[in-house]
């Protein structure tokens, strides 16, 4: 959760934000489509992942983001 936390703070050039697992758009102050899309390529960079255009919509809030990831980089059996 620590590296979200600082990719959102990089996204957002705000380095006091505080994101939890429950933080959504509702809850920062600019976070809009621009933002949004700013975001996925971060994480994208960031963890080494691709999302698919669909899967862009269920990253609502930031548990949903962490735990796309995590089954993103898990190995495939």
């Amino acid at each position: 959760m620590i590296q979200i936390q600082n990719l959102f703070r990089d996204v957002f050039d705000n380095p006091g934000l505080v994101v939890t697992g429950s933080t959504t758009a509702n809850d920062v102050p600019g976070w809009d489509s621009l933002i949004m899309i700013n975001l996925v390529f971060a994480m994208e960079n960031e963890f080494n992942v691709k999302f698919a255009l669909g899967e862009i919509p269920e990253l609502n809030n930031v548990r949903k983001m962490a735990a796309l990831i995590q089954k993103k980089q898990e190995p495939v059996s």
